[in-house]
């Protein structure tokens, strides 16, 4: 019998790599990029460009080496498919979004992406229920409807301090996270500077209501849903 691909391996791995290498080819960027970029070159990147794709590839290294720190230190599961998806994101996100630039090439890419970290969240939120409750199952003791609430404020509440982190280094770094200026640096003024933020916080709370009514009917019904994504403690 032939032997199954571990896709979690594979899937992590390849994200990985791909960050590392890519920190290492924007480290050398910085050095040769100029201050500023040719605004008649879409792909003609400046050094502030350079400068937030290094410090997302960073971010973006240790998080992919927090799951199995948090595995190892306090002693939970994470599900495969839980996983895979938070690798995707992750390449997803500072890989093609941020390195081969499809927040500006591909339409809606940021808002595919809030949609769906506003969904994992809210799933993350339902297994801080369960570990917090000390119970390796769904909280069925618990009201469906807290925990449902809970998972959908936690989520929400994720994604509002995902962009303070933004607007914080926005302005000490000089970076364009919240793209309120255009590619070719132009500065967006009144509603329009607002657009990428509220639509992100938007979509978050869209992904994550989502997730929390069917984490609501999955536990009210006991349907088993939730539980498949659901982080538990080992034995």
């Amino acid at each position: 019998m032939k032997n199954r691909i571990n896709w979690e391996k594979v899937i992590t791995t390849a994200v990985f790599v791909s960050l590392v290498l890519s920190a290492v080819y924007v480290s050398i960027m910085i050095a040769f990029s100029p201050s500023t970029g040719d605004e008649n070159i879409l792909d003609d990147r400046a050094k502030t460009d350079y400068a937030l794709m290094l410090l997302q590839c960073v971010l973006g290294i240790f998080a992919m080496l927090l799951p199995g720190f948090i595995e190892h230190k306090i002693r939970v599961i994470i599900p495969s498919r839980m996983l895979i998806m938070y690798s995707l994101f992750l390449f997803g996100a500072i890989y093609l979004g941020e390195v081969r630039n499809f927040y500006f090439i591909i339409p809606y890419w940021d808002t595919i992406l809030h949609a769906l970290s506003g969904g994992m969240l809210g799933a993350l939120g339902f297994s801080f229920v369960v570990l917090l409750n000390n119970i390796d199952r769904a909280p069925i003791k618990l009201s469906a409807a807290f925990v449902a609430i809970f998972s959908f404020c936690f989520a929400v509440t994720m994604g509002i301090l995902w962009e303070i982190y933004e607007y914080t280094f926005d302005g000490l770094l000089g970076l364009n996270m919240q793209k309120f200026a255009t590619q070719s640096g132009e500065q967006l003024i009144g509603r329009a500077a607002l657009d990428d933020t509220m639509k992100d916080l938007i979509v978050d709370c869209i992904g994550a209501l989502v997730i929390s009514i069917a984490g609501y009917i999955s536990l009210k019904y006991k349907k088993g849903w939730v539980e498949r994504l659901l982080l538990k403690r080992k034995k």
